[in-house]
C-alpha cells in the first residue's frame, strides 16, 4: 500500500474538474436557470419559458412556481422544495416587474439563491423596466438587464 498523500488532492480536483465538464457537454452548454417571478407575472415568464425551449437558445430554464401563500402551513416544505430547485441550478433569473416588490417568496428565492452562492440576475421585457425596483435588488446587486440581454449575461 502505498503512495504519498500529496497525489490524491490533485486528483481529486481533476475530477472535479471533469465532472464539470461532463455536465456542460450533457447539457450541450445550456444553463440550468431557475426563474424567480412573481405569480401576477406568470403570462410573461410564459413567454420566457417558451424562448428557453427554442432549439437555438443557449439556456435552459428549470424553474418551481409557488402556487400557496407564503405564510401557509406548508411555508416550510415549500421553501425545502424550491431550495433543492436552487440547487440544481446554475444561475437565478428574476424576473423584475411592478408585482415583484410585494412577493415575498421573489424576495426569499432571491436571498437563497445568494445565500448558496448563486449567481443572480434581474430581467424585464423591453420597454417594460419596472417603475419601483424593489430596494433588495440593488441592496444585492443585482444587475437588471432587457429580456433580450440575457443570454449575453449567462455566459
Amino acid at each position: 500500500m502505498g503512495g504519498g498523500s500529496s497525489g490524491s488532492w490533485s486528483r481529486l480536483g481533476d475530477i472535479r474538474s471533469l465532472e464539470e465538464k461532463a455536465k456542460q457537454a450533457l447539457q450541450g452548454g445550456k444553463r440550468n436557470v431557475f426563474i424567480s417571478f412573481a405569480t401576477e407575472d406568470m403570462d410573461e415568464v410564459n413567454l420566457l419559458r417558451a424562448h428557453a425551449k427554442n432549439e437555438n437558445s443557449d439556456i435552459e430554464f428549470n424553474d418551481h412556481s409557488v402556487r400557496e401563500p407564503y405564510n401557509s402551513d406548508r411555508a416550510a416544505y415549500i421553501k425545502e422544495k424550491i431550495g433543492e430547485r436552487i440547487a440544481r441550478s446554475s444561475v437565478c433569473v428574476v424576473y423584475v416587474s411592478d408585482s415583484t416588490r410585494q412577493s415575498d417568496w421573489v424576495k426569499w428565492e432571491v436571498q437563497e439563491s445568494i445565500r448558496q452562492g448563486k449567481k443572480v440576475v434581474g430581467v424585464h421585457p423591453r420597454g417594460k423596466a419596472p417603475k419601483i425596483t424593489p430596494k433588495w435588488v440593488s441592496d444585492h446587486g443585482i444587475r437588471l438587464v432587457k429580456w433580450a440581454d440575457l443570454p449575453k449575461e449567462l455566459k
